[in-house]
């Protein structure tokens, strides 16, 4: 495959053979396409504003999981079987690129398409997906990468885009995106406003209520044994009573579920598969869920005996007594609000 550097509005910031300190040292001063649906908040348990945030002032150290690791290594196979379907060529890009006019915006490209509706190339977005996710991408592509397509064309000035997915690592969906001013001018607006809040000017975004930003903040910070913080007892009443009120809800809405579920558990009695009057399925109740270990081996011990077996696993207890220290800097915090105290009744009263 040829290298291209083809954008009409983008310039090459980093070729791609650069260093990783390199790479990372690039990636903290720009925003790129991974992190624009972080700071929009639509990266679900991937990223968030504030990891964004963390990693730009280089606080939270980029780590590089198993599935992008995984996703890393079959780009190749994703876009050779991209070209196999859509008859289009790809190459592979030159590296980071930067928009001329917002030197913050970055691309990292995963491949160019060559010569779609004579643009010499545009950019394509190669995803790995589980089997769970095939319906999200039958009729499109997810808000997530689509965003990340729609941030390229921005920083590139490209026409359109593509986006395929190896789903359940035996099904290949892909879908052409064709630009759209409306959607790249308020993913600039937005992410330049944040970018000079957040990243030049230096104030953290909000708490917000994303899956990664609690595991973030669970392990940004190593704690002090013992160490106290303050705040305002107006804050702290309002935060204790917003926790109480919403844990309450949330609870309450749990009860209301299981109501429903049980109400559709009767329905389906004996059965796997319910169906409504017009024939069509509306819900099923497999015998596929959690296995139970200890009624299996109530109930079964002759079988319990013949499947057991011994397996390696860390003596937790020997390590909390020998390495305290290193058994604690292992361990999640664990958030706990104090119960509201009621007032004591006037004695007389």
């Amino acid at each position: 495959m040829t290298t291209l550097v083809d954008a009409p509005t983008a310039r090459l910031l980093l070729p791609a053979d650069a260093s990783r300190e390199e790479w990372e040292t690039v990636r903290r001063s720009g925003i790129g396409g991974s992190d624009v649906a972080g700071i929009l908040g639509l990266a679900g348990k991937y990223n968030s504003p504030r990891r964004v945030y963390e990693e730009k002032h280089g606080r939270s150290t980029f780590v590089d999981t198993e599935p992008a690791e995984i996703g890393r290594e079959i780009e190749d196979f994703i876009a050779m079987m991209f070209s196999k379907r859509s008859g289009l060529d790809v190459a592979v890009p030159p590296g980071t690129l930067q928009n001329i006019e917002r030197p913050w915006m970055r691309a990292n490209v995963d491949r160019y398409v060559i010569g779609s509706d004579g643009c010499p190339v545009v950019p394509l977005e190669c995803k790995n997906r589980s089997e769970y996710q095939l319906d999200d991408w039958e009729d499109g592509v997810p808000d997530a990468p689509a965003i990340q397509c729609y941030w390229y064309m921005a920083v590139g000035g490209w026409s359109h885009g593509y986006v395929a997915a190896l789903v359940g690592g035996n099904k290949l969906r892909w879908h052409r995106l064709e630009r759209d001013e409306e959607i790249i001018g308020e993913l600039v607006e937005h992410c330049e406003q944040w970018y000079e809040r957040h990243i030049v000017e230096g104030f953290p975004p909000p708490a917000d209520g994303l899956e990664d930003t609690m595991n973030l903040l669970a392990r940004l910070w190593e704690v002090e044994p013992e160490a106290v913080a303050e705040v305002d007892a107006e804050t702290a009443k309002k935060l204790l009573d917003d926790h109480t009120r919403l844990t309450d809800r949330v609870k309450a809405a749990q009860d209301e579920v299981r109501k429903v579920e049980n109400e559709m558990r009767l329905i389906a009695d004996k059965n796997e598969i319910v169906k409504d009057s017009n024939g069509g399925v509306v819900w099923t109740n497999k015998q596929n869920s959690t296995f139970a270990p200890k009624r299996f081996r109530e109930e079964r011990p002759d079988l319990a005996a013949r499947f057991t077996h011994k397996v390696d696993a860390l003596d937790m207890d020997r390590l909390k007594t020998e390495e305290p220290e290193v058994y604690r800097a292992f361990r999640a915090r664990q958030l706990r609000p104090t119960k509201p105290t009621k007032p004591k009744a006037k004695k007389g009263a």
